[in-house]
């Protein structure tokens, strides 16, 4: 639907934390992610899926039957339950569902729509087209309404708290020299888009993300809210270290705006070959009686396992080890996109 507004009919965009009909993944394949370094991969996502699939269901995307017989192969070793799983085959470049898979959008009588935004592969990669197609995939099977924005969003440059409040970077977002999502757009252009397409009425603009993330600047490995007043940010307290001054920057751009502020530790800086890693325990993610947390073998990890803990006391709190998988450039809020229930039929297929 090119050129409606949804927040005309009163759709907006559903807190994380709001009720989930499913969970949306890729199953990884090493033809883009993680080469060279791939073979420990499926097993991490089967117990993803296996702790998914005991509160909601999970929707996989697969390459074709192989690799779906693959998956449901590992899937069963890890003693997922398969009638909580749903599989749908399309060709994908990634496993990083949350920056190109549909942003649903939910109205007040109950329905759930989609937002379908260009994905451009991070303004980084060539090898998006795939990916891309997905949000009309899921419309098409799901038989949902679509709405077409027409310009670049990745769910993983932005977090909302479902009652008007978004957060995101500067970096990301407004960059018109590396990896520039839309140039010369501008914020005042984009904040109306959250509005039209979102149900936005405030826009929260951070500086600059982690070092080592290669969306350039993704707020999901930065900051998060945990309800609608609270927001957990992550710091680091060491000096000496790269992050240790954007992150004040942002935490004294987060303590204007009257929510209430709680900081995330953030683990000893991870490397591989050379390279910086987004290690962070910002990228959790809530689902329904549940909230995954990345750990990194750290003594950080504990800590921030106590902090999300207290935060969500009306959840299982749960650490998933992300040493391996974040040698791609992601963990868990980067690997699942939520579809909230419709209202009126929880269990609507």
């Amino acid at each position: 639907m090119a050129g409606l507004k949804p927040s005309r009919s009163g759709f907006r965009m559903p807190a994380e934390w709001e009720p989930h009909e499913a969970t949306w993944l890729a199953w990884p394949h090493e033809r883009t992610d993680w080469p060279g370094k791939f073979a420990p991969i499926p097993w991490i996502y089967g117990d993803i899926v296996r702790r998914l699939a005991r509160v909601e269901k999970v929707r996989i995307l697969v390459e074709d039957a192989a690799l779906e017989k693959h998956a449901r192969r590992v899937l069963t070793k890890c003693e997922v339950d398969l009638d909580a799983v749903e599989f749908f085959r399309h060709p994908t470049n990634r496993s990083w569902t949350r920056d190109y898979c549909p942003i649903f959008v939910r109205n007040a009588g109950g329905e759930v729509a989609i937002t379908n935004w260009i994905f451009n592969g991070w303004g980084k990669y060539d090898n998006w087209k795939d990916d891309n197609k997905i949000p009309s995939l899921v419309a098409r099977k799901l038989g949902l309404r679509q709405f077409d924005p027409g310009i670049v969003l990745e769910g993983g440059s932005i977090d909302v708290n479902g009652a008007g409040l978004l957060l995101t970077t500067e970096e990301c977002l407004l960059s018109e020299t590396i990896q520039v999502r839309n140039p010369g757009l501008g914020r005042a252009k984009l904040e109306q888009f959250f509005a039209d397409y979102l149900g936005i009425s405030r826009t929260i603009w951070l500086k600059n993300g982690i070092a080592g993330d290669d969306t350039h600047g993704h707020i999901d490995d930065l900051a998060r809210f945990t309800d609608e007043n609270t927001v957990v940010t992550v710091i680091e307290e060491n000096r000496d270290e790269a992050n240790y001054e954007p992150l004040q920057q942002n935490l004294s751009l987060i303590e204007r705006t009257g929510l209430r502020v709680v900081t995330l530790p953030m683990p000893k800086p991870v490397y591989f070959d050379g390279q910086s890693l987004p290690a962070s325990y910002a990228n959790f993610y809530i689902a329904n009686q549940l909230v995954l947390v990345p750990t990194f073998n750290d003594p950080m990890d504990r800590v921030a396992l106590n902090v999300l803990a207290a935060l969500f006391p009306d959840r299982e709190v749960t650490g998933i080890y992300c040493g391996d998988l974040v040698l791609g450039l992601g963990t868990l809020h980067c690997m699942t996109m939520q579809q909230p229930t419709w209202r009126e039929s929880p269990t609507r297929e």
